[in-house]
């Protein structure tokens, strides 16, 4: 399979690939990269490995945040980066309309069927984790994640405005 992809903890041996991963997001204009817990604000990357390190336990996980978990999806025929994605394991009043994951490919690699592959592993990993149910926002434009969503059984719950913008939460059983 083309697609063949497997989910892995950013590691500081990851660190070219990542940077490489981020420089194309923003030399493609984008400067939020949905999932990668302020990848795309965050100037060092040991600075940003140790935050989403310390987010994944519940003893150092910040007070402001959740349990995250953040994931590169590395292709595994090459070991490329194509994509980042996290799993919040509660939703704390901020994150009620953002949801329990988010998750973006980089430009390059879009509408090869990654996303989908993405989110259904992390599927996966939500079950182990013992969750029932993930709430996934999207903007109401963005229908290649919408399509994402639905084919991971993703089930339209409600609208919801942020900084003027509408957009949907999706909720996906367990």
């Amino acid at each position: 399979m083309e697609n063949d992809i497997v989910l892995v903890r950013p590691t500081l041996e990851l660190k070219e690939k990542a940077l490489d991963y981020r420089k194309e997001h923003f030399q493609h204009g984008e400067d939020i990269i949905y999932g990668s817990e302020l990848f795309d604000k965050t100037e060092s990357y040991e600075e940003w490995l140790s935050s989403v390190t310390l987010n994944t336990n519940p003893k150092t996980v910040n007070e402001n945040w959740v349990v995250t978990d953040t994931f590169f999806a590395i292709r595994k025929r090459d070991d490329r980066i194509i994509g980042i994605i996290d799993l919040r394991h509660t939703l704390n009043e901020f994150l009620k309309d953002l949801g329990n994951c988010g998750y973006s490919v980089r430009p390059s690699e879009r509408k090869k069927g990654y996303a989908t592959e993405m989110l259904y592993q992390l599927l996966r990993v939500a079950k182990e984790a013992e969750m029932k149910e993930l709430h996934i926002s999207v903007e109401k434009e963005n229908a290649a994640s919408i399509k994402v969503i639905q084919k991971n059984g993703g089930v339209y719950e409600r609208s919801f405005s942020f900084e003027k913008e509408t957009a949907d939460i999706y909720k996906i059983e367990l």
